[in-house]
């Protein structure tokens, strides 16, 4: 082949290169094309269709009825028939026998009648499980469920939680029952599309479909709040019913709104699967729940307190107060310890603390994190029983209660004295730099009395001891009784001059 014909076949072979490129250019421009037009009508459109999901749900979704016998009156007043009148001597004699059998005067007899109510709820498996709020079912004497096909089921309540507002109720069925599963919440992020079915304001079954609008919400409904917060609308009679994720899992408990109106505002609150689903557990197997307890009062770190404790940032929880015989004092727990730790988990803030050691079960040992004076320790605890250290803390409040009520009252010199607290300061104009116990009262007959002791003064020394507390003079009184004194000594800044000091002497009554 010549050189000629070489270069003519080169010139033809570049011509086929080039509109092949120009026809795949050209192809590929037109499937961009299509596809951005294809993005922007669903745009449009919105999300895609949940009907199929909503039917394949909406079976195992139910409405909660209850009843509860209530007291009650129709407070009919007696009419008021003018002296003289035939009427007059009829009506007397008849709320004269209404009161000689109890009744109130002007009112019919009070009759026992039903409460009524409704909520949503969720079976969980074939048997009849069915999860509910407490706050649906609280106080009700019989609780009914009511299937999307019209069954009607009597249930029975096997266990309820305040702190979660969570309940399990259980019905009897001849055929397996419809059932829905949980999903992970933990998994859940900010603009996740999530969908609630239940029964607003008693109208059945109801979908509606919305966002994540946030995550770890506190609303200051319990020690453990940390709802998923939805725009997805939850009305009254929503509660206890499951907020879906898009693959068709639970993945929340509905069970709180914010609105003025008492109709959706497009904030509304879900209790995770992630914490309702130890509950449940719980309740499901014990008929109550059994939470660990470490047997601390604590704080969230402010950004001042950080400063002074020596730390970074605001972070942990401080121990303002550690429960006498609790887990955390057995294992050397202190009071301005603060948890930044718990089993490696760094802690945020107080509320996080009470939450995580809340879903361990009794008797687990964990590792606690502490920063005592700025310097770390980790310190081992075996958890107790909340339910049991709840009851533990009651009594010593009550016996600390019953200790400062008897230290307050000092019968001996006639007295009862109270600490100076801001509401008594303001209450007598007490100065701030004014320091000691304040007169609450004072008897008429005592050796107060005699000495013109008046409420709102303030004793500021007894003996050659300060008054800080009631404490502080009930033990100074003893003392000076058991010595044989006939008199003690007090420092006492009267209201009526200005809080000037001066000293009294007080008579004692020997023991």
């Amino acid at each position: 082949m010549t050189g000629r014909a070489r270069t003519k076949v080169a010139a033809h072979n570049a011509n086929l290169a080039i509109q092949t490129m120009t026809r795949v250019t050209l192809f590929a421009f037109v499937v961009l094309a299509i596809w951005a037009l294809g993005m922007q009508s669903a745009r449009a459109q919105g999300p895609a269709p949940v009907a199929d999901l909503a039917e394949q749900l909406s079976p195992a979704v139910v409405n909660i009825s209850t009843s509860q016998k209530v007291s009650g009156s129709d407070g009919v007043p007696v009419p008021n028939v003018p002296e003289g009148t035939p009427f007059r001597e009829f009506f007397e004699e008849f709320f004269k026998k209404q009161q000689e059998q109890g009744q109130a005067p002007g009112r019919r007899p009070n009759r026992p009648r039903n409460a009524n109510s409704l909520g949503s709820g969720f079976v969980i498996d074939a048997g009849g499980t069915v999860i509910t709020n407490n706050h649906v079912i609280d106080g009700a004497d019989e609780i009914e469920v009511i299937f999307n096909d019209g069954r009607r089921l009597k249930a029975e309540l096997i266990g309820k939680d305040a702190k979660t507002d969570i309940a399990v109720l259980k019905v009897k069925s001849d055929t397996p029952l419809p059932f829905v599963e949980f999903g992970d919440s933990s998994v859940l992020r900010v603009g996740d599309w999530v969908m609630a079915i239940g029964n607003p304001f008693g109208l059945g079954g109801t979908v509606t479909l919305g966002i994540v609008s946030a995550m770890n919400r506190n609303i200051n409904a319990g020690p453990y709040d940390d709802f998923i917060q939805t725009d997805a609308s939850i009305n009254r009679g929503n509660s206890g019913g499951p907020l879906f994720s898009m693959d068709g899992k639970v993945v929340g408990v509905n069970t709180a709104i914010i609105s003025p109106s008492g109709g959706s505002i497009g904030i509304g609150f879900s209790v995770p699967s992630a914490t309702a689903r130890n509950v449940i557990d719980q309740l499901i197997k014990f008929g109550e729940t059994r939470r660990g307890w470490l047997g601390v009062r604590i704080q969230n770190v402010t950004e001042d307190l950080a400063e002074s404790l020596g730390l970074d940032k605001a972070h942990g929880a401080l121990v303002a107060d550690v429960t006498a015989t609790s887990p955390a004092e057995k294992a050397g727990i202190q009071a301005g310890d603060v948890v930044v730790a718990l089993d490696g988990k760094e802690m945020k803030d107080s509320r996080q603390l009470s939450r995580l050691v809340g879903q361990l079960a009794p008797d687990t040992t964990v590792k606690v994190g502490v920063l005592r004076k700025g310097k770390p320790m980790d310190i081992e605890v075996t958890l107790g029983r909340l339910e049991t250290g709840e009851k533990l803390v009651q009594a010593a409040d009550k016996e600390k209660a019953a200790e400062a009520a008897g230290a307050a009252e000092i019968e001996v010199l006639g007295l009862k004295v109270e600490e100076l607290s801001d509401e008594l300061r303001t209450k007598f104009k007490v100065p701030e730099k004014v320091q000691g116990v304040i007169v609450a009262e004072v008897s008429a007959d005592g050796a107060a009395a005699d000495k013109q002791l008046r409420p709102g003064d303030v004793i500021a020394e007894v003996g050659d001891v300060k008054a800080s507390t009631p404490e502080d003079l009930v033990k100074a009184v003893d003392a000076a009784v058991k010595a044989g004194d006939n008199s003690i000594l007090m420092l006492v800044l009267r209201a009526q001059r200005n809080f000037d000091p001066h000293f009294i002497a007080l008579r004692l009554k020997k023991k």
